[in-house]
């Protein structure tokens, strides 16, 4: 597949925007998905690179996580902010990417998206859970590279 714009349907999309916008119904936290048919340098690096352009990496809390998909390369990334990082449990972001890589196998990109999403917000709830004062800091919707 080489066109990201065929890597989700308009239906798909408004269920990942709304997966994002119920799971941080939940947390403080923010979640981001960007979809770029590939990255000319290695796939992690450049979702540091994208969660920095995306100023994911200003939240208050810096809790923010980036779920990079590099279409072309049939490769992603989960990248949390520091915030989460020094209080998720060790292998929390590899449980969260065989969860979606189940759904990936079989080419249902949108539930992988939406399960991540889900693995994300449970544990971000319990970190960094939802308070009256949170104001949404990121956009929910899908940036696209």
């Amino acid at each position: 597949m080489s066109n990201i714009e065929d890597f989700l349907s308009n239906s798909d999309e408004a269920q990942i925007i709304e997966a994002i916008r119920k799971a941080e119904a939940l947390t403080s936290g923010e979640i981001r998905v960007h979809i770029e048919s590939q990255c000319e340098n290695d796939p992690f690096d450049h979702a540091m690179e994208v969660f920095h352009e995306l100023k994911m990496d200003n939240t208050k809390l810096q809790n923010g996580v980036l779920i990079y998909v590099a279409v072309d390369l049939k490769q992603f990334v989960i990248y949390g902010d520091k915030g989460i990082n020094d209080v998720v449990p060790l292998g929390f972001w590899d449980s969260t990417r065989d969860a979606m890589l189940l759904h990936f196998k079989k080419g249902d990109f949108k539930q992988g998206l939406i399960k991540g999403i889900e693995e994300a917000s449970t544990v971000l709830a319990e970190y960094f859970p939802w308070q009256h004062s949170n104001r949404n800091e990121l956009p929910n919707e899908i940036s696209k590279g």
